[in-house]
């Protein structure tokens, strides 16, 4: 009885080893490290946040901008800001007169955030398209909890709308369109025209 259980034991020990061998050895031809950048690329599609926005610039938005679109769009900050003359400060400040105002500065004694008083500068065009784009990539750290509005044209009629609101500063002109691929061309071979026409003109007085 005894040699038959050493015999049992045995085997399944051997099995065991076996076993063991055999998933050291397929570990090692199967074995995948994890990927520094996991997912999959796909051909022809950017990542977040590359190349930048395609479309109208915000000089050419402003140019076109629908103020009377634009107050709609500020009914997205009202639970927040006052936009009237001598208005209270709320959860946020009064906008009234804030373009071309300080960053983070006056207001009635608003408590700003150090992340926006830090900023400085002015609230011109540029500058609010961007805060309005994403408060907490303007200024990382500010007490505005607003995600930000992600449509261009939205930014750039409510820009102009709040323009209206105490400040009044001129818009700026359109961008000039880029010149297509045939007008370049057109306009240089009238250049290289030009440029021959006294040299035939000499030969045909030489004549």
């Amino acid at each position: 009885m005894g040699d038959r259980f050493n015999t049992v034991a045995g085997w399944a020990l051997f099995a065991g080893i076996i076993a063991l061998g055999g998933a050291i050895v397929s570990s090692k031809y199967y074995s995948s490290e994890r990927p520094e950048k996991m997912g999959y690329a796909i051909e022809g599609v950017e990542a977040e946040g590359e190349g930048g926005e395609t479309g109208p610039s915000l000089n050419t938005l402003l140019a076109s901008a629908d103020v009377a679109a634009g107050e709609k769009v500020f009914a997205k900050c009202a639970a927040c800001h006052t936009v009237n003359q001598g208005g209270a400060n709320g959860i946020g400040p009064n906008l009234y007169g804030t373009v071309g105002e300080a960053v983070g500065q006056g207001k009635g004694g608003f408590a700003f955030s150090e992340a926006l008083k830090s900023k400085g500068g002015e609230w011109t065009f540029d500058q609010l398209d961007h805060w309005l784009k994403s408060p907490r990539e303007f200024a990382p750290g500010t007490k505005m909890t607003f995600a930000g509005l992600g449509n261009p044209a939205d930014r750039a009629n409510l820009i102009a709308w709040l323009n209206t609101q105490g400040s009044n500063l001129p818009l700026p002109a359109a961008d000039a369109a880029p010149a297509a691929a045939g007008d370049n061309a057109a306009a240089a071979g009238n250049a290289a025209n030009a440029a021959e026409a006294p040299a035939q003109n000499a030969a045909n007085a030489a004549e």
